[in-house]
């Protein structure tokens, strides 16, 4: 493991909790699942913090029936269209690429996904954010445009801050 990765890694787990899933989540504020449909239940959310935020990302089938758990978190999100705030990959990664191929640009970079992550961000206005809009339609006409502009101008950063042979 290397970069964002071993960092990440490293920080998750500051306070060594061991055991199941279920009682990993018990009095955390975010759940963040990348893993398999059904792992947790409205019950389980309902263990988490007030106000929790669960992204059950799983698809099709969620980590935790959205319905379920937006009976208790505050905020709650999928990677299915049929539910509110669906977190697709669509979402940044044409605007994402055009900035790249806009730029000349053959890297990838983290400060790069960063200012992508930030752009798609504030696409949503904030009179327009609440519960059920933190993440804009895959069909809002500013997303990719927005995200492109994002990549380019950092892959333009990054392009000028290499030192140049004379």
């Amino acid at each position: 493991m290397s970069g964002e990765l071993a960092w990440l890694a490293q920080h998750t787990n500051e306070a060594n909790h061991t055991g199941t899933l279920k009682e990993a989540v018990v009095g955390a504020d975010v759940f963040i699942g990348v893993s398999a449909p059904g792992v947790l239940n409205g019950d389980d959310v309902a263990n988490m913090a007030e106000r929790a935020i669960v992204f059950a990302m799983a698809n099709p089938e969620p980590e935790v029936d959205p319905v379920e758990a937006a009976k208790y978190a505050a905020v709650v999100a999928t990677g299915r269209s049929d539910f509110s705030n669906q977190i697709n990959n669509v979402l940044a990664f044409p605007g994402v690429f055009r900035g790249l191929l806009d730029a000349r640009s053959a890297d990838i970079t983290a400060p790069m996904l960063l200012a992508a992550a930030q752009a798609l961000a504030g696409v949503v206005t904030d009179a327009e954010l609440n519960a059920a809009y933190i993440m804009p339609s895959v069909f809002h006409a500013d997303v990719h445009r927005a995200v492109a502009a994002a990549v380019r101008t950092s892959a333009g950063d990054q392009n000028d801050s290499t030192p140049k042979n004379p």
